[in-house]
């Protein structure tokens, strides 16, 4: 994870950077679950979302952004849920920091105390209506063959906004249906509905001249644009 600025970037935000290893092409006919506990993985993490911690979806997805390299890569992909689950747990005080390491070096027979469990502090919000579409009664600041530019700054905290689009012109392709802004939403400030836009971008705008001709297209939320 990094921080520009004050805003956050997960480690999921790596269109156009490097030192990533090589893409796995996928595997044929693969299994929806590879072994047994990447379905308990799945139940839990959908657990731990809701009923449990008090979180959303836009906190799962922030907590997925907040996981250190080898906890996002490396443990695979239901292993990164389990992770971002236990952050939501840890974020929530329903368990401690450390508790679950501290019961796995247990169950592998070494003396550990048990770790504390803090009493629960969910968040005080409300829950969300069901889905994320919204109506926005303002009309759209944009129509199609709109130039507008990704802002360079997004407000600060956690944002959609990828860091290679930022600051980068292109034309607006198309108008989605509004939907609550993550960025807020993640982290219990409130659902700030807004129109979303399909932005068209030329690839060698981004990565420069030398890159290969093709065109990008990206969901961008109104607060992410500016009239190019």
């Amino acid at each position: 994870m990094t921080n520009r600025g004050g805003v956050v970037d997960g480690i999921a935000d790596m269109g156009g950077t490097e030192g990533w290893g090589q893409v796995k092409a996928p595997t044929r006919d693969e299994p929806v679950f590879a072994e047994p506990w990447e379905g308990r993985a799945f139940a839990l993490t959908l657990l731990a979302m809701g009923r449990v911690s008090g979180q959303n979806l836009d906190a799962f997805r922030h907590a997925l952004g907040r996981l250190d390299r080898d906890a996002y890569l490396e443990d695979g992909y239901y292993g990164r849920w389990l992770n971002a689950a236990e952050l939501m747990l840890t974020d929530s005080a329903i368990i401690a920091p450390g508790a679950v390491d501290a019961r796995v070096r247990r169950n592998q027979g070494e003396d550990v105390a048990d770790a504390p469990i803090p009493e629960p502090n969910k968040p005080d919000y409300a829950a969300t209506a069901a889905g994320s579409l919204r109506t926005v009664e303002e009309a759209p600041r944009f129509a199609v063959g709109d130039a507008v530019q990704a802002r360079s700054t997004p407000s600060d905290g956690p944002t959609k906004l990828p860091a290679y689009i930022r600051g980068h012109t292109g034309i607006v392709e198309s108008l989605q249906p509004a939907h609550l802004l993550p960025d807020t939403h993640a982290v219990f400030q409130g659902e700030n509905p807004q129109h979303v836009y399909t932005v068209r971008f030329r690839s060698r705008d981004l990565w420069g001249e030398s890159a290969e001709d093709f065109t990008v297209t990206i969901e961008m939320f109104d607060s992410y644009l500016e009239k190019a």
